[in-house]
């Protein structure tokens, strides 16, 4: 499905990501892990479009290096970025309702259906502010918004940030129904045990450059990886 080669990125002068190959099977779940400032981001952000970069990218065979972000969205390309990033003062059916925007009226109602079932309290206090609600709450409004854009692949960033370990293990729960689902993820995490755990395959990241990959089962068990990334 998606195909990165020798992708590099910048900040001014600074080299963010550097000679990336990457690639992402239909239905596949691929996780991200690395330390702060590795790159993961940055590279959320070149797929989706907003963060200029150079090398190849294909998407379903198709070149969409010079694709812009919202035409990358109408081929299934959709970013749910970190830091949740909901319209605070819309409601929560409004902030939904915005990620269909390209879609037509009958095709946003069975999203939100299919987002309403999925996480049932959004659908409780639809009509309260979005930033009114908890830091979980958020999280999964913000995933949901991501999902009433009908994604062919979902660009998952840091979506365990500042949760309580109840709250960590219900988006989990709901990235794991993604997955059974067959959307396509790559999902950037830092708890590197509980996306690892999941994925089918991951890549580690560390300042640009992609040191190891393996299968999540293999990364979770190699000594390298425990040392640096699991604290084991």
């Amino acid at each position: 499905m998606l195909d990165i080669r020798n992708l590099e990125a910048r900040y001014g002068r600074i080299p963010a990501l550097k000679g990336i190959d990457l690639r992402i099977g239909a239905g596949e779940m691929v996780a991200l892990v690395g330390a702060n400032g590795a790159g993961k981001s940055t590279l959320l952000r070149a797929l989706s479009g907003i963060q200029g970069c150079s090398g190849e990218i294909r998407f379903q065979g198709k070149d969409i290096q010079a694709t812009p972000p919202h035409e990358r969205v109408a081929l299934g390309i959709v970013h749910a970025p970190e830091g949740r990033q909901v319209f605070g003062p819309l409601s929560v059916e409004d902030n939904l309702r915005l990620g269909a925007y390209r879609r037509g009226r009958a095709q946003s109602a069975r999203s939100l259906e299919r987002v309403y079932a999925m996480f049932p309290v959004l659908a409780e206090r639809r009509e309260q502010a979005a930033g009114s609600l908890s830091g979980g709450q958020q999280q999964m409004l913000a995933i949901g918004r991501a999902l009433m854009a009908q994604p062919r692949l979902l660009l998952l960033d840091e979506p365990s940030m500042g949760l309580a370990p109840r709250l960590v293990a219900e988006i989990f729960a709901c990235v794991r129904a993604l997955r059974a689902a067959d959307t396509a993820l790559l999902l950037v995490e830092q708890n590197a045990r509980a996306a690892l755990a999941i994925a089918d395959r991951g890549y580690v990241l560390e300042t640009g450059r992609i040191v190891l990959t393996g299968t999540g089962a293999g990364l979770l068990a190699d000594e390298a990886v425990r040392a640096a990334y699991l604290g084991l």
